[in-house]
């Protein structure tokens, strides 16, 4: 391996392009670069059976799937969510003119905790947020429990768990919609791009209208839409890179088996564990680190990897209720979030994509271990 070479948190996975080509060559042909062309449809047939869900709309990107999934259950007043995402997740409440509520997460898998979400509803939480972080499912039957009982809609923000079952059902048909996310650094991508899952045919048409402007003819819209349909090229990306998917994941399973193998032994260096009963996507490789066993700060350690070109990242630091747009809330108090505020202060996100070689992966855990320059 070429120590001078950066060694990025993660890496487009891309089919040959001479696989990809005869799709180009298609669309070339037909002329049809976007609205809801063949390839659009395509995909969007072969993601629901591939990933066993009712319904499925493709998006340009995943922050606006999340924006219009809040518009198409009409979410209005306040929305409980998690301090620990991108801000993409809270952003979309923002942009909504939605309050955001943060309550604080489980210590194991930096899930919403339910029994905070159930303590911070009031009379203007209207629906709530979760958000499967790293591709752990979230207690889907706590939450799902909560929200029946104080007539709440649950979106989750699936878009780390591509292709994750729990006991067997796979995680997007939980809650009352899913939005997943396809950018490039994810375990499925399609350049840019994203989803709305969702359970019955009137809530399809819906997302389909608010997508396209609101359009549902020529002169009739039904809705103040906007244009986030997901164009054919990466559709058509999309299509070829399903034909992958498994094969990553196996490399990425062996990744995630030789980091737990090579850092094993080292104190003050803990992983996540695997969720039971789940077909998992790897899709991040999180430790943590104890300054005190391990003897360096997480922040040292992160500035050590740099220093050998190794870039992971600190995902997610800082908290997004740390944000000046959002500091200024309640609910963003650090005493109100200390689950959070301590994985926030302890969290790596180390290097994991399909190419990554067995060499590099002891190269980067020997860096770890030696703590040194």
């Amino acid at each position: 391996m070429d120590k001078n070479k950066p060694i990025y948190v993660t890496q487009p996975s891309l089919p040959e392009l001479e696989e990809f080509i005869p799709y180009l060559q298609q669309i070339w042909d037909n002329k049809v670069l976007t609205n809801n062309g063949p390839f659009h449809q395509q995909l969007e047939k072969e993601l629901a059976d591939f990933l066993e869900v009712p319904y499925i709309s493709l998006f340009a990107n995943g922050t606006l799937a999340l924006v219009t999934a809040l518009q198409v259950l009409r979410i209005t007043g306040e929305v409980i969510t998690t301090p620990y995402s991108f801000v993409a997740t809270t952003h979309s409440l923002w942009w909504n003119n939605i309050k955001p509520v943060f309550v604080d997460i489980d210590p194991v898998f930096g899930n919403l905790d339910p029994a905070k979400v159930e303590a911070a509803i009031t009379p203007k939480t209207t629906a709530i947020l979760p958000v499967h972080v790293y591709g752990n499912p979230c207690k889907v039957n706590e939450l799902q429990h909560i929200a029946d009982t104080y007539g709440l809609k649950l979106i989750y923000d699936a878009a780390h768990c591509f292709g994750v079952k729990h006991n067997g059902i796979g995680i997007c048909n939980y809650g009352d919609l899913s939005v997943l996310s396809f950018h490039a650094t994810k375990v499925f991508n399609t350049m840019e791009g994203g989803a709305i899952v969702c359970h019955d045919e009137a809530t399809k048409k819906r997302i389909d209208y608010l997508k396209n402007f609101g359009f549902a003819g020529e002169t009739t819209i039904m809705a103040p839409g906007i244009n986030s349909k997901m164009n054919e090229m990466q559709a058509a990306l999309g299509l070829v890179q399903l034909k992958h998917y498994h094969d990553n994941i196996l490399k990425r399973h062996a990744i995630a088996d030789a980091y737990r193998k090579g850092l094993q032994n080292t104190k003050g260096i803990s992983f996540l564990p695997e969720p039971e009963n789940t077909e998992y996507n790897f899709a991040y490789f999180p430790i943590l680190v104890n300054e005190t066993e391990y003897g360096l700060s997480r922040d040292q350690l992160y500035e050590n990897l740099k220093r050998h070109n190794i870039y992971g990242r600190r995902y997610f630091y800082p908290l997004i209720s740390e944000f000046s747009m959002y500091k200024g809330l309640d609910s963003a108090a650090l005493s109100n979030l200390p689950v959070a505020n301590k994985l926030a202060e302890q969290v790596i996100c180390l290097p994991i994509y399909p190419d990554l070689n067995n060499k590099t992966i002891d190269y980067i855990s020997k860096i770890i271990k030696i703590k040194t320059n």
